[in-house]
C-alpha cells in the first residue's frame, strides 16, 4: 500500500549560472509530496489500525525536518558567494545553505536524504520512503525515488 501526504511552504531562491530569469533573486510556492509504502497495521486496539502511518505523524516529521526549516527561507548555493555575503548581512534572516545549486532536483534530492532515515518501520510493516515529489510550481516538479 502507498499513501501520500502533501505540505507546502514558501521560499526563495536562485539559479547562480542560468541563461534565464532564474538566475535572479525569485521566490516560489513549493508542494512538497512524500510518499510511503508499507502494510497496512492490522492489530486491534491501536490508534493506527488501518492505516499504513498516520497522516498526522507523516506531516509532524516533514514539518520538523523540512518545512519549519525551509518555509520562508532563503535556499542558496553555498558556490554562490554574493548571496550568502548579502544575505550573512541580514541580521536573523532565516537562509538554508546547500551544497548544491538549489534546483528542484536538487532540492527534492536533499529532502528524500533527511526524510528517507525519520520514517521509522515503528509497527514492523515495512515502512519506508518511496518517492518525494517537489513542485517548484504547479506545472514543473522533480521526482526522487527509491532506487
Amino acid at each position: 500500500m502507498f499513501i501520500t501526504r502533501r505540505l507546502e511552504f514558501d521560499a526563495g531562491h536562485r539559479i547562480p549560472n542560468h541563461n534565464s530569469q532564474c538566475r535572479h533573486l525569485h521566490g516560489h510556492r513549493y508542494a512538497l509530496e512524500i510518499t510511503l509504502s508499507g502494510e497496512i497495521i492490522e492489530p486491534d486496539g491501536l490508534s493506527e489500525q488501518g492505516m499504513v502511518m498516520d497522516f498526522s505523524d507523516v506531516k509532524r516529521i516533514a514539518q520538523e525536518k523540512i518545512v519549519n526549516l525551509w518555509d520562508h527561507a532563503f535556499l542558496v548555493y553555498r558556490g554562490d558567494k554574493q548571496v550568502c555575503e548579502f544575505l550573512a548581512g541580514m541580521p536573523d534572516h532565516k537562509t538554508v545553505i546547500f551544497d548544491v545549486v538549489p534546483t528542484a532536483e536538487n532540492l527534492a534530492q536533499a529532502a528524500f536524504n533527511i526524510l528517507n532515515p525519520a520514517y521509522h518501520d515503528s509497527y514492523g510493516n515495512h515502512l519506508r520512503l518511496e518517492r518525494i515529489r517537489l513542485f517548484e510550481t504547479p506545472n514543473n516538479w522533480a521526482d526522487c525515488v527509491r532506487s
